[in-house]
């Protein structure tokens, strides 16, 4: 497996676990201006913080053109419905467990992937051969945008294994990775963290418009 970068797991623990709950009193990271619970996000591209930010901020850093420190989190859910693998696909990525999600790093020009398990978030580069071999086959995965958004993957287990693959926003991951890492015992993660990931896959497909992997394009 490839070796973890130990500094940008270090990066979502600190964010999962130090974020506090949100507030009626949480304020605009950018302006101090009062924040309603649903809120919108930025990301700082070098550190990768999540930052909260009231919509004129967020609107500041919309144009994912422009080559800015920090970029809007888009509010995209696609559902990509005819996404399969080539039986051993899923091992040759090097994930361990049935979830991981993958995003571009524009900083470090590489596909990350993140993955919960006993001891929190995992973080490990794709073996570029493999990972490659996904996208020329579904090359609707590509539309994925560098640091804001991700694909989130899932090896589901219904008498043969299938998969399922969603783009959404990177936010939504750390959410889930947040709660995961709050619930998790043992090595599969117990009844309460299957609980938590059951909630919000049904919640992701409510969201989701469906596409097809092989290539159409999606409006934001």
């Amino acid at each position: 497996m490839s070796v973890p970068s130990r500094s940008s797991a270090a990066t979502l623990r600190r964010i999962t676990a130090t974020r506090p709950q949100v507030s009626a009193l949480e304020r605009c990271e950018m302006c101090a201006e009062p924040l309603a619970e649903e809120h919108q996000h930025v990301v700082n591209v070098e550190s990768r913080a999540l930052i909260c930010a009231c919509r004129p901020c967020y609107l500041l850093f919309a144009d994912e053109h422009a080559h800015l420190r920090y970029r809007a989190v888009p509010d995209r859910y696609l559902w990509f419905r005819d996404f399969t693998l080539e039986p051993g696909a899923w091992d040759e990525m090097q994930i361990p467990v049935g979830l991981a999600f993958l995003f571009r790093n524009s900083a470090q020009q590489r596909t990350i992937a993140f993955y919960p398990g006993p001891a929190g978030a995992t973080e490990s580069e794709l073996p570029l051969d493999a990972w490659e071999r996904i996208v020329a086959a579904h090359p609707g995965l590509s539309q994925v945008r560098p640091d804001v958004e991700a694909l989130l993957l899932v090896r589901e287990e219904t008498g043969s294994a299938t998969h399922a693959c969603f783009l959404v926003p990177i936010d939504a991951c750390y959410a889930l990775v947040g709660q995961l890492r709050m619930l998790w015992r043992g090595f599969d993660g117990g009844s309460e963290a299957h609980t938590a990931m059951d909630s919000f896959f049904s919640d992701i497909r409510k969201r989701s418009k469906q596409v097809a992997s092989t290539g159409e394009q999606a409006a934001p």
